[in-house]
C-alpha cells in the first residue's frame, strides 16, 4: 500500500470513494481525470484508487486536485472484459476490482466506483459484500433521461440477471423507489411496472401476480404504484421508477443508447446538408448544445448495484474523464444520503410486508 500524503489528512472529514483504476476501455489515465474533475468542484470527496502503484503515483501526480485526497492500493491484477467472471472469483483476488470492493467491505470506503467488467463485478460484488437479508436477486439500476420534472427515470434491472419471479420484481420496485427518494430527492415516487401493455389482463403469469403483491404493498411502502406501464412510457412522465427484469431492461437499455446516438449523427449530418442548414446549425448552437447535454451518455453515466451490503456503482467500460465523474458525482450523493443504511432498512421493511401478505393470502384461500 502506499499513499501520496498523509492517510488522515485524505480522510479528514470527507466521504471517501474507491475507484478501480483499472478495466475500462481508455485506461487508467482517464480514471484519473474523471476523480481528478470531480475532486476539482466537490471539496467533501477522496479517494481510495486501487492499480499498478508505480503507474498510479505517475497519474495522480500530474493532477494538483488530488494533492493530499488520493490514497494508493497497490494492486496489479486487472479485469479483463472478456474475463469469465466464474474465473475471476476463482483467481481475482490481486486484481484492482476486488480491492476497491474489499475497501468498502472494510469500512473504509463508503462506494465502489469500477468502470470493468459487469459481470465479473456483479460476481464478486456478492462474494465480497453479500446479498442483503432477504434479497433474492440484486438488480442494476440506471438513471434514463424523461419527460418528468426531475430530469430522469430510474430503471431496474437492466442486466445483472436475466431472470426474474413475482417476488424478485417486488423487491426491484422497494429498492427502486428507495433510491428514487434517495438519489432524486422524490418523497413519493411512483412506480410502473413494464409489460407488453397496460391492461391487466396481458403479459407472463409472473407480472400479473407481481401486479398484485407490488399494489398490495404500496401504500406501507410509501409509493405510489401506477400499474403496468409500456415501453413508450420508459422517457416519459407517467411513474419515476420501471420495474423490468434483467433480460428486457438490458435490451432497452441499449436500444436506447443506439437510439440516441442515431439521433445525434442524423442531426450532423442535416446541418451540414447545404449552406442554408450550416447557417441554421449556427442560429441554433446554444440549442443544439443543450440537446446534446441532455442526451449525452456521460453525463448521467452509472448504473448502481441493489440489494448488497454496500453501494457499487458500475460506470460504462467506454467512460472517459467526463463520464468517469459523473459516476463519482452520483456515488457521492448516495453516500452522502446514507443510501446502504436506508436501502438495508427498506429491503427489511419490504421483507416482512411481503411475508404478511403472502400469509393473509394463505389464509383466505
Amino acid at each position: 500500500m502506499s499513499t501520496l500524503s498523509d492517510q488522515s489528512s485524505t480522510r479528514s472529514g470527507r466521504i471517501i470513494i474507491s475507484v478501480d483504476a483499472m478495466g475500462g476501455d481508455l485506461g487508467p489515465a482517464a480514471v484519473v481525470a474523471g476523480i481528478a474533475l470531480s475532486a476539482k468542484v466537490n471539496p467533501d470527496i477522496a479517494f481510495i484508487l486501487h492499480g499498478p502503484q508505480d503507474e498510479l503515483e505517475r497519474l495522480v501526480s500530474k493532477r494538483k486536485q488530488l494533492a493530499g485526497r488520493c490514497e494508493i492500493r497497490d494492486a496489479t491484477g486487472i479485469v479483463q472484459m472478456t474475463d469469465k467472471p466464474s474465473h475471476i472469483m476463482r483467481h481475482g483476488k490481486d486484481t484492482s476490482m476486488w480491492s476497491a470492493l474489499d475497501s468498502v467491505r472494510d469500512g473504509e470506503a463508503t462506494v465502489a466506483v469500477s468502470c470493468g467488467n459487469t459481470g465479473a463485478l456483479m460476481a464478486l460484488s456478492m462474494v465480497r459484500l453479500r446479498k442483503l437479508p432477504g434479497v433474492n436477486r440484486p438488480a442494476i439500476a440506471v438513471l434514463w433521461p424523461s419527460r418528468n420534472p426531475q430530469g430522469f427515470n430510474v430503471m431496474l434491472d437492466v442486466g445483472a440477471d436475466v431472470r426474474a419471479d413475482e417476488h424478485d420484481l417486488l423487491q426491484y420496485a422497494l429498492m427502486g423507489a428507495s433510491y428514487a427518494r434517495n438519489g432524486m430527492n422524490l418523497s413519493h415516487p411512483r412506480v410502473g411496472l413494464l409489460n407488453v401493455g397496460t391492461e391487466e389482463n396481458k403479459g407472463r403469469a409472473e407480472l400479473k401476480v407481481a401486479h398484485e403483491l407490488i399494489g398490495s404493498v404500496a401504500s406501507q411502502a410509501n409509493f405510489e404504484f401506477v400499474g403496468f406501464i409500456e415501453g413508450g412510457d420508459i422517457p416519459g412522465d407517467v411513474c419515476d421508477v420501471i420495474v423490468t427484469d434483467g433480460f428486457t431492461g438490458n435490451v432497452a437499455l441499449k436500444t436506447g443508447e443506439g437510439t440516441a446516438k442515431l439521433i445525434g449523427d442524423l442531426l450532423k449530418e442535416a446541418f451540414k446538408y447545404t449552406p442554408l442548414s450550416r447557417l441554421a446549425s449556427l442560429l441554433a448552437l446554444t440549442s443544439l448544445r443543450r440537446l446534446k447535454a441532455r442526451i449525452d451518455p456521460r453525463r448521467v453515466n452509472g448504473g448502481v448495484f441493489l440489494g448488497l451490503n454496500g453501494t457499487v456503482v458500475k460506470s460504462h467500460g467506454s467512460a472517459d474523464a467526463t463520464g468517469v465523474s459523473a459516476a463519482v458525482k452520483l456515488a457521492f450523493k448516495l453516500a452522502q444520503s446514507g443510501f446502504s443504511e436506508k436501502l438495508a432498512a427498506r429491503v427489511a421493511s419490504a421483507t416482512a410486508l411481503a411475508h404478511d401478505t403472502k400469509t393473509q393470502q394463505e389464509d383466505t384461500q
